[in-house]
């Protein structure tokens, strides 16, 4: 699916696009998260993070996991640090008005997969 009509389907608003083209990325999985270390063990390629975190630390995971987009969710506004490094890294940043699980829900019924995560107990 492309970063747009992940936009669209979120009704979400850019807070940061990088100069390049990135509605050409293909994006066909997604994982919803507040637990970095959960992104960190489970990610893969093609994946959008969506969080309610808005501290530089996601920024940072996302760079370390080649994630290349980033939604937070529930309105909330990352600080003009988040977005400044961001902007470093090259890493696009909406924000939607959703829940976390109500816009992972919106993207699932629009195609995009869950991560394939086993349980390690």
């Amino acid at each position: 699916m492309l970063i747009d009509e992940i936009k669209e389907i979120l009704a979400a608003e850019h807070l940061y696009q990088p100069e390049f083209n990135y509605n050409d990325r293909d994006i066909t999985t997604a994982c919803g998260a507040d637990l970095m270390s959960d992104v960190l063990a489970f990610s893969q390629e093609k994946t959008l993070l969506l969080t309610g975190l808005v501290n530089p630390q996601v920024v940072r995971t996302a760079e370390m996991t080649d994630i290349d987009l980033i939604v937070f969710v529930r309105g909330k506004q990352p600080p003009e640090e988040t977005i400044k490094l961001a902007k470093e890294k090259e890493i696009m940043l909406l924000k939607c008005n959703y829940s976390l699980f109500h816009s992972c829900g919106l993207l699932y019924q629009q195609g995009i997969k869950p991560e394939n995560i086993i349980g390690t107990g």
